[in-house]
């Protein structure tokens, strides 16, 4: 009997998890940036060093002998550093044992959290322009994204809206303050019409915060750790690679009530397990100090000041920018061309690279706006002036 052969395996015959994920914008403008010789203000990171201090408490961690596997909910030193802080600053006493998880990065405390909570058929409330990670989180977990655009001109929150899209379908609500990639933030009276919103529902709230420490003109962060009956719903997300100029490290933590956290870690640990312990010890240490995460937004909005006073040379309008280390600015006197095409002739011709924040929708979306990233060396953001002042 003869065998039958078998097919060659194809590729295409592979259904995608995510057919609508392709190369990202961040990614595209990165590498023109490169090839072209242009300053790259897109891609959010700084380029310059971090706290000594902190790379010499790793490095002593590892000497310490602190390098085989932590705890899968994070190494117990940090946990208690990161509670600690979230009780000093917010008022909010999270159990570091039962209610706070060290990830890898944000954006897996992201991806966790929404895998954690969201069923196939669940509905997810998200607010446009949103960082990239949340709707494949969404897809990948079987849920419905349904948006709510900030508004025009500058990006305030459509409460009228954001109440009437929740439906008995809705699971879970996505926020993030300060907002990436508008710069604007969440305000204590924001957060009361949130309370009333979910007061009534079984809605859950993801609240990505990982430029907590980044809030300008004494402005104070308005977490929803501030109150009580959000967070009594709510997972929140921070990173210490923004808070410490060490994005590449990767470490960030969820902090949610224990039944929330049960579920957060149920997935967590099958999806990372635990991170790497040297650099959560190192970070413990350095937290002993708040002196680096108090001294941040005075540190942030000394770059943003000065970007901004630059900014005010050139033909574009600046948008409000009340934290993150981003500034929008609308460049309509420049040009009429649209936002990626803008972006990649500034990047080109011009030598500076900028994120069209049409990239954060979730279909086109023109409102001719560009992001620039001030997180650099005041050099780098003066050859990035320079270049610009020419247009």
């Amino acid at each position: 009997m003869n065998a039958q052969p078998h097919a060659a395996f194809s590729a295409d015959s592979l259904p995608s998890r995510l057919p609508n994920v392709g190369t990202t914008i961040f990614t595209v403008m990165s590498a023109l940036a490169a090839e072209r010789g242009a300053v790259n203000l897109g891609q959010g990171f700084p380029d310059f060093d971090c706290d000594p201090r902190i790379v010499d408490a790793v490095s002593a961690a590892m000497r310490d002998g602190f390098n085989q596997y932590p705890p899968m909910a994070g190494a117990a030193p940090l946990r208690q550093a990161i509670a600690a802080k979230i009780g000093a600053l917010y008022g909010h006493a999270y159990d570091a044992d039962t209610e706070i998880t060290v990830t890898a990065g944000a954006t897996q405390g992201l991806l966790t959290a929404i895998l954690a909570v969201v069923h196939p058929g669940d509905e997810v409330v998200v607010i446009e322009p949103n960082y990239d990670s949340y709707l494949p989180a969404i897809e990948l977990a079987g849920g419905t994204p349904v948006f709510v655009s900030l508004e025009a001109p500058d990006y305030a929150i459509p409460f009228d809206r954001l109440a009437a899209a929740i439906t008995p379908r809705t699971r879970l609500i996505v926020i993030n303050t300060p907002h990436n990639p508008t710069g604007t933030i969440w305000r204590d009276a924001d957060m009361r019409k949130l309370e009333a919103i979910v007061r009534d529902t079984q809605v859950l709230v993801l609240s990505d915060e990982v430029y907590e420490h980044m809030v300008y003109d004494g402005q104070p962060h308005a977490s929803v750790s501030r109150y009580p009956a959000l967070a009594s719903r709510s997972l929140v997300v921070s990173s210490f690679g923004k808070t410490y100029h060490v994005t590449g490290w990767k470490v960030g933590y969820v902090a949610a009530p224990r039944a929330l956290t049960a579920e957060f870690r149920k997935v967590h640990q099958f999806n990372v397990f635990t991170v790497n312990t040297p650099m959560q010890i190192g970070l413990a240490r350095f937290m002993a100090d708040p002196a680096p995460y108090l001294d941040l937004p005075a540190f942030y909005q000394r770059k943003r000041d000065h970007f901004r006073a630059g900014l005010e040379r050139t033909r574009f309008r600046l948008l409000p920018c009340d934290g993150t280390y981003f500034q929008c600015v609308d460049y309509s006197a420049i040009s009429d061309m649209p936002e990626a095409d803008f972006a990649k002739w500034l990047t080109s011709e011009i030598g500076v690279a900028a994120i069209p924040v049409s990239a954060f929708y979730h279909e086109p979306h023109e409102s001719g706006i560009v992001r620039f990233c001030f997180a650099k060396k005041e050099s780098t953001l003066d050859e990035a002036l320079g270049r610009l002042a020419r247009l």
